[in-house]
């Protein structure tokens, strides 16, 4: 079973590996998303590191809902019939889909915004930045 989680951990860190943003061409401005105008840090450099948090905290609710439901379905699955641990892992499970349910919504009520007013609100970028 050790074997198996391992090799589903490496398998999973292969599948899911995200192109560099860091690269930086011969002219020495960054190829990825964040470009720069030189060597002096600017306030548009909020907007790469907005965008880097964002990328990270969606990464871990993703991680979070995985987890929490896995977890809920083996206390499930494991409960044998004992009404405590029953609560304890439907709990589980409906916070976990909760959760889910409040990261799609929050999604889809930006995408709501930015169709009604046609601002684009789910790109961070702040005005005069070329």
């Amino acid at each position: 079973m050790k074997k198996l989680s391992c090799f589903w951990f490496l398998v999973s860190c292969f599948l899911f590996v995200h192109p560099a943003l860091a690269q930086v061409a011969s002219d020495g401005t960054w190829t990825g998303r964040c470009v720069t105008q030189g060597d002096v840090a600017t306030i548009q450099g909020f907007e790469c590191l907005f965008a880097n948090i964002l990328q990270i905290i969606v990464v871990i609710a993703g991680l979070a809902f995985f987890f929490m439901f896995i977890s809920g379905g083996f206390k499930y699955l494991t409960s044998g019939g004992d009404e405590k641990k029953l609560a304890s892992a439907s709990s589980t499970l409906t916070m976990a889909i909760i959760g889910l349910v409040g990261v799609i919504a929050s999604w889809l009520i930006l995408n709501f915004i930015q169709k009604f007013t046609g601002v684009n609100v789910t790109i961070f970028q702040i005005p005069g930045n070329p």
